[in-house]
C-alpha cells in the first residue's frame, strides 16, 4: 500500500487527511495548525466561554431570582377531587394516611392543605393540616367535620 493508493474509511464521505507528511502534501510542517500559540500546541485548548482573558459573558450578566428556604410546600386537595373519586365514599373518615393509600395524597412529608374548589354533598371527616375559611365552611354544610392538625 502506498500513498496514492489509500481508500477512504468504510462509511466515510472523503478520504483521510494525512497531516504532517511533508510540504507536498499541502498540510506539511505546521500540519495546519499555523504558527506557534496555545491552539497550536499539544492538548492546547480553551475552556468553554474562555473569551481571551475578556470578563465572560456568564460573568458579567446579573444574576437574578431568589428562592426562599423558609417556604413551606403543602400538598393540596381539593373537595372537587373528594366529590367525585368513586373510593371515597359518604361517612368516611379520611386520615392522612388513608388520603397517602387512596393516592389523593402523594407525599407526607409535605402538610396537607385543603381548598374549597368545587362542590361536597359526601359527609366525610378529613384530617389535614391547614384548610382555607370557605372549605371548612362547605365540609360543614355538606355535613362532615375538618380535624386540624396544629
Amino acid at each position: 500500500m502506498n500513498l496514492h493508493n489509500l481508500e477512504k474509511p468504510l462509511g466515510s464521505k472523503k478520504k483521510p487527511k494525512r497531516v504532517g507528511r511533508g510540504p507536498g502534501s499541502g498540510s506539511g510542517k505546521t500540519c495546519g495548525k499555523g504558527q506557534k500559540g496555545q491552539k497550536s500546541r499539544s492538548g492546547g485548548k480553551v475552556r468553554r466561554g474562555f473569551e481571551g482573558g475578556q470578563m465572560p459573558l456568564y460573568r458579567r450578566l446579573p444574576k437574578f431570582g431568589f428562592t426562599n428556604p423558609n417556604a413551606v410546600t403543602f400538598s393540596i386537595i381539593n373537595l372537587s377531587t373528594l366529590e367525585n373519586r368513586s373510593d371515597v365514599a359518604s361517612g368516611e373518615v379520611l386520615t392522612k394516611n388513608l388520603l397517602k393509600e387512596k393516592r389523593i395524597v402523594r407525599n407526607l412529608n409535605h402538610p396537607i392543605k385543603l381548598l374549597a374548589d368545587g362542590t361536597l354533598t359526601k359527609s366525610l371527616k378529613i384530617e389535614v393540616d391547614k384548610a382555607s375559611q370557605t372549605a371548612l365552611e362547605k365540609v360543614k354544610a355538606a355535613g362532615g367535620e375538618v380535624l386540624l392538625k396544629v
